[in-house]
């Protein structure tokens, strides 16, 4: 076992673990203040709820020996059975597997966790304002269930990782797509559930007639900043060792995500006249994104370009919702969908094998590999994409039609966080307690002097 690597791993996911609170603050800012509590709960839930399901079958559905196709892993680690005390890595002809760099089979289960968290809670940001609680709760069961584990034993699953013999996933082994920590398995799959269920649950009240801004711009950049600190866990830890690659990977996820936050406000300059706050934030996170899938195998000049075109194309791709009438709330479908698209793709320009010894794929296009890896990345995202979104569309139904999954448009004029969970974020409220208990006005204060040209 290598100690180094072990505690990387583990300092990783609890980075990683960070992320889904940062994305409670970051969407919860973007939500009108009537809804903010049911948006931290909707990310908060998915802490709950998949971790149970994924030491119940979860991580043996994703990472254990395939059973049949490269589609679904078997049931050994059921129960995280097989994974005390037990190893995972990679052998060789000269060191047996795991090999000596192996890593305790529960840090990569926990580290793995992480990301099996994070992505249902991206969903819920197309859905804000307008879910019940319990109807997003039984979603995201199902979903993980029958999307996210299987997928991310298409991408993460490698041949012989989990066990001497054990068989991974179609992408990773037999496609060959290069996906270093998640643009596919999970961006691309949380941003078509996400256009799923924004058909399924329909347009807010008054979209987009009446204005639905964010409520705490403060809040928006808290968890965007607590994304980017979390990320270099997702990326950087996603090497499995405390080494060159992770240092890489680390390098291009903070170079990528300032370009692409450059990018975004210039788009806004360009187009709007003024840099704002919440396009700031966004770019940063659409550089995330799109950086994800390629950290491990772009040049640090590679991921320059790379955020600087994601920033770009995501703050267009935001408008799309307005052209085609779709209510995406927080625009997962702009930043997500279309960042892991962007992230995906453009590995087949500038993947460089000579940043990861273990690359699997063929060189991009920029680096003498020729159009044969972007047709592979284009193969592996539309397989996703397309999975997701049917599966996501018709759980979305099955739920709207048995227990609900909308409130009811008195609930949401009201504000969810009322009629869903009995509390309000903010107490707004003039009276206050007087000394024989009953409530009284507060006495109106004394205006102070206006200086001159001052308004009040």
């Amino acid at each position: 076992m290598n100690a180094g690597d072990t505690a990387w791993v583990l300092v990783s996911a609890a980075l990683v673990m960070l992320m889904t609170p940062g994305l409670a603050f970051f969407y919860g800012g973007m939500t009108r203040s009537k809804s903010v509590l049911n948006m931290l709960m909707m990310s908060t839930i998915c802490l709950a709820v998949v971790s149970v399901l994924w030491a119940l079958f979860g991580y043996s559905w994703a990472f254990g020996n395939d059973i049949g196709g490269g589609l679904l892993g078997g049931g050994e680690f059921a129960g995280l059975a097989n994974t005390v005390g037990q190893m995972v890595g990679v052998g060789s002809d000269s060191a047996p597997w795991p090999g000596p760099d192996a890593l305790p089979a529960l840090a990569f289960v926990m580290f793995q966790l992480m990301f099996a968290v994070i992505t249902p809670a991206l969903i819920s940001g197309a859905i804000a304002d307008r879910a019940k609680f319990w109807g997003w709760t039984v979603f995201v069961v199902l979903w993980v269930s029958v999307v996210y584990f299987p997928v991310a034993h298409w991408v993460f699953a490698f041949d012989g990782f989990t066990g001497p013999d054990n068989v991974g996933g179609w992408i990773a082994n037999t496609l060959k797509a290069e996906d270093f920590a998640g643009g596919t398995a999970v961006h691309i799959n949380a941003g078509a559930a996400a256009l799923a269920l924004a058909l399924v649950l329909g347009k807010r009240r008054g979209w987009p007639r009446e204005p639905m801004r964010p409520h705490n711009l403060p809040f928006v950049l808290l968890g965007m900043a607590l994304l980017w600190f979390g990320w270099f866990g997702f990326n950087a830890g996603s090497a499995l060792s405390a080494g060159d690659l992770a240092a890489t990977a680390f390098t291009n996820t903070m170079l990528a995500t300032a370009t692409a936050l450059l990018g975004w406000l210039l788009v806004e300059q360009v187009r709007d006249g003024k840099p704002t706050t919440l396009g700031a934030a966004s770019g940063a996170v659409a550089g995330l994104v799109a950086i994800t899938p390629a950290c491990g195998f772009v040049q640090p000049v590679g991921a320059l370009a790379i955020g600087l075109i994601a920033g770009a194309v995501c703050a267009l791709a935001v408008g799309l919702k307005f052209r085609f009438g779709f209510d995406d709330s927080l625009d997962v479908v702009g930043v997500h969908l279309v960042g892991g698209i962007v992230g995906t793709l453009l590995i087949g320009f500038f993947g460089d094998n000579s940043v990861n010894s273990a690359a699997a794929g063929d060189n991009g296009l920029f680096y003498g590999g020729g159009l044969v890896q972007l047709g592979r990345q284009a193969l592996a995202a539309g397989a996703v994409l397309l999975y997701s979104f049917v599966v996501a569309l018709v759980l979305g139904y099955l739920i709207k039609v048995t227990i609900g999954f909308r409130t009811d448009a008195e609930s949401e004029v009201t504000g969810i966080d009322e009629t869903e969970h009995a509390e309000t974020a903010y107490d707004f409220s003039t009276l206050r307690s007087g000394g024989t208990g009953t409530a009284t006005a507060r006495p109106a204060a004394t205006p102070a002097p206006t200086a001159v040209g001052e308004t009040r």
